[in-house]
This record gives structure tokens, sequence and C-alpha cells, in this order.
């Protein structure tokens, strides 16, 4: 088995040689770890998906330093392109372009765009700096929530990546918004700490694609990441509850069987009769998205069975938890009202 290495952010030279000579580094940013691999090496690249056990159809999204070496990734870089890219990046935002002939087929899934981002983490640019843009997904076992923090990481991939990088915690705590500019008008694929309400800000008509809320059709491919059916999932059952709080606390309530645990706001705990984990408080999104990886992680680590949790507002921040929510819970929702 080969041995994964925990470096520090002091130590990017000895990542940056890994990532040089073919092999893969799990890095930190703002959103989630990062599972990296030089882009512009297919090989390299491949093994990404062997890692994680990720299906070759599901495209990656390539991260740069600074917006300079874009200009080498893409075939064309539109006035909106350049909108977005001032207006947040540095950021948690993904633009989906032409993709230039430089781009492997492993980093496209065979499409004709690129999916790029530019993270706002000091220890991601350098690294970048330090080898090439780098195909970075999640550093996950594929399907598994996002990991937030280089413990999660470790507990998915020790001993299948070479190396993981301690940055600490994330800050955004979901992946980036993906909005692809290879459609007239401009569609959100992913939503993420940069809102829709931001996006059509500065580009104006941005149109929500229907794989937010639904599932893919059959046949459909994936035109981003984080589009599959089943995704961010826990080993526990996740089901989504729609209905008014005090319904809510009775469906519960009534299921305080051992196995059972909620993920739950700041002011359901003091009415809660079963475990909880706070994801934070009912309209703070930013927390929420913040926390909940990691909550479902640490309800498989207590070992439920079942997790019950609010059906978000899909409003701001609010719409990427509940994006990564339903997913998790494979479309379950339950309506307490029928």
């Amino acid at each position: 088995m080969m041995k994964t290495l925990l470096l520090q952010s002091d130590e990017l030279e000895t990542a940056a040689a890994i990532l040089r000579n073919g092999g893969l580094v799990a890095m930190p940013t703002e959103t989630v770890y990062g599972l990296a691999a030089d882009a512009l090496n297919g090989k390299a690249v491949a093994k990404i998906f062997a890692a994680k056990g990720r299906p070759m159809d599901n495209p990656l999204i390539v991260h740069i330093a600074e917006l300079s070496q874009i200009k080498m990734l893409v075939r064309e870089f539109p006035e909106s392109a350049r909108k977005l890219a001032e207006a947040f990046w540095p950021g948690p935002l993904t633009i989906i372009l032409p993709k230039g002939d430089c781009i492997p087929d492993e980093v496209s899934a065979g499409l004709d765009t690129v999916a790029i981002r530019c993270p706002a983490h000091d220890t991601a640019r350098r690294l970048i700096r330090l080898s090439s843009p780098l195909a970075a997904p999640s550093a996950n076992l594929s399907g598994s929530p996002s990991p937030t923090t280089a413990r999660h990481v470790m507990d998915d991939m020790n001993g299948r990546i070479d190396a993981v990088i301690d940055g600490g915690e994330c800050r955004v705590g979901v992946e980036s918004t993906v909005v692809t500019l290879a459609t007239n008008p401009p569609r959100l694929l992913r939503p993420g700490g940069i809102t829709l309400e931001q996006l059509r800000e500065v580009l104006g008509e941005v149109v929500l694609d229907d794989a937010v809320l639904h599932p893919l059709q059959n046949g459909q491919q994936a035109a981003s990441p984080g589009m599959k059916y089943k995704h961010y999932s826990p080993k526990a059952n996740v089901i989504l509850l729609k209905g008014t709080e005090e319904a809510f606390l009775r469906f519960v309530n009534a299921r305080n069987d051992g196995t059972s645990a909620v993920l739950c706001y700041e002011e359901d705990k003091p009415e809660l009769r079963l475990p909880y984990l706070s994801v934070g408080k009912a309209e703070d999104y930013e927390t929420q998205a913040n926390r909940l990886f990691s909550s479902l992680r640490e309800a498989d680590e207590r070992g439920y069975h079942t997790v019950y949790a609010h059906c978000p507002e899909t409003e701001g921040v609010g719409l990427a938890v509940y994006n990564r929510l339903i997913r998790a819970a494979g479309f379950e929702v339950k309506d307490l009202e029928k």
C-alpha cells in the first residue's frame, strides 16, 4: 500500500515535486480539500478517478493561481468571463468555457468545455505557482461527504494518494459555484458560496439549471461536477423533512430509537429528545454550509443509521445547502403536511 505523507503548508516544494512527477496531492482550498494532479498530464489526472472511485464521465475543475494562466487553457475568454473573474476571483466560483487544445480528455470527460477557478486560499495558489494548473475534485471517496479538514482526507484517502497538505479547516465548507458561459444565457450548474443573486448582479440574466434541484435525466451527461444523482452522502440514510417547525419536532422526537440523529438548527436544540448535530441558526446559511459536511461525517463516526434534516430554504447560500442535502438524501423528501 502507498504511504501517504501528511505535509504542512511550509512543505510545498515536496508537494510540488510529487505533482510534477505525475503524483496526487490533496490540497486545502477555501471551499473543500481538493485532490490535485497536473491538469495538463492526462495520465496523472486519470489517477484521480482511480483513487476516488470516480466515474470517468464526471468532469474536473482546473485550478489556476492567477488570471493570466487562463489564456492557455481556453479557446476564448469572453467579456462575461472577465467580469466574473474581476468580481469573484480569487474565490469560490468556477467558470465553464470552451477548452483549449492543451486540456486532456480526462479533465473534461470528453466535453468540449473546461471548468476553471482561481481559489482564495494562499496555500493552494502557492502550490499551483510551484507546479502547474491543477485538476482537483474534492479529496474524498466518490459519493461521500466532501472533506473540510486534512483528517477527513486521511480518513478516506490514506494509502491511496501520495500526500495531504494540512491547511486547517476550510472556510466556505461546500464546493464552488459553477456557472457555464458555453450557453446563452449563462446557466448556474452548481450553487455554492457565490450566489445566483450575485451572478445576476454581474451578468444580468442567469438561468438556474434544472439539475440543481432535480436528478439528471437518464442518459444526460454531467456538464459539471456535483450533478450526479446521489452525492455528498454519508453511510447513514439521510431523510429531508419538509413542513412546519412544530411538525418537524413532533416527527423526529417520535424516532428516538438509539440509531437516529437530527441535523438541526440552534433554535431546535432545547426541544429535541434525540441526538443532534447543529449546523447553525436557521437563517445563517453561510454557517450551515460551513458545518454541513463535517456534521454528516460526524454522524457516521457516531454510528447513526438515519439522519433527519430540515429541508433548507433555497435563497442565497441556502440554495447550495439544499443542493448538497437533497443529493445526500438521494432526492428523498418527506412532506410532513401530507
